[in-house]
């Protein structure tokens, strides 16, 4: 079992969050809360804050792009085999409708293979409070053992 989740498994939503956030801190700006982690799939819930809106008074894109990388990578932790390592190494996004509400971020990787070496594509949803989709990410993650 991965360490994170383990770690996950042990300290619950709340506490883990804060922990991603202390090992990398520029999630905090986000200030995500985990409400679900397990191998191949990963949720995390991003509070509509003015910090991170935009001149439009929306959430900004960017904010939604770290949301993707954090469930993605966190997703992509808690799903490879022991000895693999991962690094992003691309993501492209669409912005799909004007995020005004408190926002859930959803990896699902229940369709990928995480047994492959090389590029895995792997794909990330944003919802709004109406489960309206806001936001669609397909994140490059490279897939090493050893």
């Amino acid at each position: 079992m991965s360490q994170f989740l383990a770690l996950y498994n042990n300290v619950g939503n709340a506490q883990f969050s804060q922990m991603v956030c202390q090992v990398a801190p520029y999630f905090s700006t986000i200030a995500p809360e985990f409400s679900a982690l397990k191998p191949s799939y990963c949720e995390v819930d991003v509070k509509f804050r003015r910090e991170i809106t935009n001149h439009l008074g929306t959430v900004h894109a960017i904010a939604m792009c770290n949301a993707a990388e954090l469930v993605a990578g966190t997703m992509t932790d808690v799903s490879i085999p022991e000895g693999y390592r991962w690094i992003p190494k691309a993501m492209s996004v669409e912005y799909l409708a004007k995020a005004k509400t408190d926002l859930r971020a959803v990896a699902d990787g229940s369709q990928l293979d995480w047994t492959v070496q090389g590029d895995i594509i792997v794909p990330v949803e944003i919802f709004d409070t109406n489960n309206v989709k806001v936001f669609s990410a397909r994140i490059t993650m490279n897939l090493k053992a050893g």
